[in-house]
Formats: C-alpha cells, sequence, structure tokens
C-alpha cells in the first residue's frame, strides 16, 4: 500500500493544506459575522455566494486550466484564497464578504479538480478503489482538524484569518514542487437536467434537497451554536460530529439501499432526518452546554443529511448505462449546486422568526417534504422486476464535489468517458 500511496504522497499534501485551510474559512466566518452583528440574511447571502462560485467554477475552471496548464491555474487560485481570506479580516462588510466568499467557491472548485484530475492519472483501475477511500479520508481528516483551529485563537481578531492564508499558501508548495507531469485536460461539466430528471425524478430532487440541507447545514450551524453560547471547542463540535455521522451512517444506508427499493431507504432516510431534527429542537442548551444526548442527536442527524445526496447518485445511476457515470453525477452535481444556494437563503426567515432552535425545524420539515416526495414517486413507477443496481459508494462530506470527483470514484467507467469530448 506505501507503495501505491508514495507517487500522490504531493497531491494528498496540498488536499491536507487545502482543506485545512478550508475548514476554518468556513467555521471562522458565521462565527465572526455573529460576533459582528451580520443579519441573518447576510450570512445566507454569504452562504449562497459560496455556492454560486462554486458551480461557476466547475464550468469554467477547466477552460482555464486548458490555457495556462495545471501547476499555474492551481497556484493562481490558491494565492487568490489566500488573497481572499486575509481580505475577510481587513474588511469586515457584509457584501464585501459575499463577494469574496463566491470568489472562494470557484477557487475551492478549481483547486479540487486540479487535484482530481491528478490523481486520477497517476492511480489505475486495480488500486482506483483504495486510493480513491484515502484522498476522502485525508480530505475529512483535514476539514475536521481545520475547523477545530477555532480554538486556538480569539475569532474577534485577525490570527485565524492570517492562518487560514498561510494554510492555502502552503497547499501550492507540494505540487509546484512535484516532479509529475500535467495530466490530460480537466473534465468539462456535461448534462441535461431534463433527461436527467425524468430518467429520475426522485434522485433529481434529491440532489437538489441534499444541497439545501448542506448549504443550510453549513452556514447556519455555526450561527446556531453561538447563539446558543457555546463555546468555540462546542462550535466545532457541532460541525465536527455531524461529519463523524455521516462516516458511521454512510455505508450502512448504502449497503441496506444495494438489496431493496433504493427508493424506500431515500424515504427513510428522509423521515428519521426529520425526526432527528425535531428531537434536537426540542432540547436544551443550558448555559452554553449541549451535554451528551444533545451531540449524540447530532452525529445521527448528520448521518442521515449527509446520506441523501449518496443515495441520488447511485439511484440516478441505477437507471443510466455505465459510461454515462460521469455526466448523470455531474448533472446531479448541478442540481446540489442549486439547493446549496437555496438553502441559506430559505433557513433565514425560519431563524428570525424560531430562533437558534428554527435550523432544526426548518431543516426536519424540508426532510418531511422530501420523504412525501419519494413516496409519491414509489406510488407512480413501480420497480422493474428485472432492475439492476449499481453499488452504493459514499460521497465525499470533508469537500464538495465536482466532475473530477466523479471520474475517480470506482464506478466510473473511465475508459469509455472522455474529457476531452
Amino acid at each position: 500500500m506505501l507503495r501505491q500511496i508514495f507517487p500522490i504522497i504531493a497531491l494528498l499534501m496540498s488536499t491536507s493544506f487545502l482543506q485545512a485551510g478550508g475548514g476554518v474559512h468556513a467555521i471562522l466566518l458565521p462565527v465572526r459575522a455573529q460576533i459582528e452583528g451580520f443579519s441573518t440574511s447576510s450570512i445566507a447571502f454569504i452562504g449562497t455566494g459560496y455556492a454560486v462560485g462554486f458551480t461557476l467554477g466547475c464550468v469554467v475552471v477547466p477552460l482555464l486550466v486548458r490555457r495556462v496548464g495545471h501547476v499555474r491555474t492551481f497556484g493562481a487560485l490558491s494565492a487568490l484564497l489566500a488573497t481572499v481570506m486575509l481580505l475577510n479580516g481587513l474588511v469586515v462588510n457584509p457584501l464585501m464578504w459575499i463577494v469574496l466568499r463566491a470568489i472562494a467557491g470557484l477557487c475551492f472548485a478549481g483547486s479540487y479538480m486540479i487535484i482530481e484530475s491528478w490523481l486520477n492519472e497517476r492511480i489505475s483501475n486495480e488500486n482506483r478503489g483504495s486510493l480513491f477511500s484515502i484522498y476522502m479520508i485525508v480530505s475529512l481528516v483535514f476539514a475536521m482538524a481545520g475547523q477545530y483551529l477555532l480554538i486556538v485563537a480569539n475569532p474577534e481578531l485577525q490570527t485565524l484569518f492570517m492562518v487560514g492564508a498561510i494554510l492555502y499558501a502552503l497547499a501550492v508548495l507540494p505540487t509546484a514542487l512535484s516532479k509529475a507531469q500535467s495530466p490530460a485536460p480537466l473534465t468539462r461539466v456535461k448534462f441535461d437536467l431534463v433527461k436527467l430528471y425524468f430518467n429520475s425524478p426522485a434522485a433529481a430532487i434529491s440532489a437538489i434537497v441534499a444541497g439545501v440541507l448542506s448549504g443550510a447545514w453549513a452556514n447556519f450551524a455555526p450561527v446556531f451554536a453561538k447563539q446558543s453560547g457555546m463555546s468555540n471547542a462546542n462550535i466545532a463540535n457541532v460541525l465536527v460530529f455531524a461529519m463523524i455521522g455521516s462516516i458511521i451512517f454512510q455505508m450502512p444506508i448504502g449497503r441496506l439501499s444495494d438489496m431493496m427499493d433504493r427508493r424506500y431507504v431515500m424515504m427513510g432516510t428522509s423521515f428519521f432526518g426529520a425526526l432527528a431534527g425535531f428531537i434536537l429542537a426540542g432540547v436544551s442548551v443550558v448555559d452554553g452546554e449541549p451535554g451528551y444526548l444533545f451531540f449524540a442527536g447530532i452525529i445521527v442527524f448528520g448521518g442521515f443529511i449527509y446520506s441523501i445526496y449518496s443515495l441520488a447518485v447511485a439511484h440516478a445511476n441505477d437507471y443510466a448505462n455505465p459510461e454515462d457515470f460521469v455526466e448523470t453525477a455531474s448533472g446531479l452535481l448541478i442540481l446540489f449546486g442549486v439547493g446549496s444556494m437555496i438553502g441559506p437563503m430559505a433557513m433565514a426567515p425560519i431563524m428570525d422568526a424560531l430562533g437558534p432552535k428554527g435550523l432544526f425545524t426548518g431543516m426536519g420539515i424540508t426532510h418531511i417534504l422530501l420523504a412525501a416526495f419519494i413516496l409519491f414517486r414509489v406510488g407512480s413507477r413501480a420497480l422493474p422486476k428485472d432492475h439492476e443496481t449499481v453499488d452504493f459508494q459514499s460521497v465525499p462530506i470533508g469537500k464538495a464535489q465536482t466532475p473530477e470527483t466523479y471520474v475517480l470514484d470506482p464506478r466510473a467507467d473511465v475508459e469509455n468517458y472522455g474529457s476531452d469530448e
């Protein structure tokens, strides 16, 4: 295994620095926004800005790479991320942060795509599954580590903005000094959303709802924790425990969906996600101390939040040709991005009306609506008797997905999918 990992060490190191910087960046902005007295709608726009930038980046960065190459583009994007992080600390203004967060989203999309394109070039079909898993584990571990940097310095100061900028700058070094040749051009996003919807309505709507849930959670979980009086360590714990829940729940839920009509599992996941949300809305946080019951609920809640998108990808590809895996997943990625734009904006008025616990109430209602739609779809289209399914594969939760993520995925038929087509 060490022999297989050695050729991609530089890429994993760049991933580590990038994820750590992204982790502290993502948790610091909502917390600092609360301290500065930003309105809930302003925080929502900041989150939506990131989703817009990330989705746009998946489309435009491949064009940039074709012009100037992987190394130069990655260096430019990392430098821009470091600049954005420093400007966040220097210019504390809602409108400025919305623009900066959109730029950061575009830079992250491009950086992920370049790293994953490099990885795809260095691995073979024989070790694709194991190295894909290692890459996802590294992404998750360092994303969580970055979030825990919130406890090393006061978020009211500029220290953490500087730390984040340093991490982004360090991400350039491993790839810049690597002797590895640049890989083939990046995968261009190809999709047909109308075809995707009629191929699998349950998967298409689930991808949008998964984006709504993910966007709302990523942007407002720190706000909820801060408004509830939690310490910086517990603010990080709220986000990290949800990610741990995804690690625990995704594969068992996915394996169960391989053995039956996947829509029943999607419906059950949505229902129990709603139940967990409503229970958490009723759990009191006394004097800023959540307690073991609350964090146990967060683990369960996170497991259901992050499983929905993985199930949607698997369900959509149950009805698609194997060679269309990347195209299908890319279409779902765009729908997920649309949901991520909607999520923060939809959650802001609910939290304004109900207070911090409105986050769990709003997300619970969203889960219920998805369960109802999937129930409708089950009644509208029966599962064919000769229906064959693809194997479930968990989707990364420590990072956002790009088209290159799906080229790396062991389910992808990379021999029949051309990045230049």
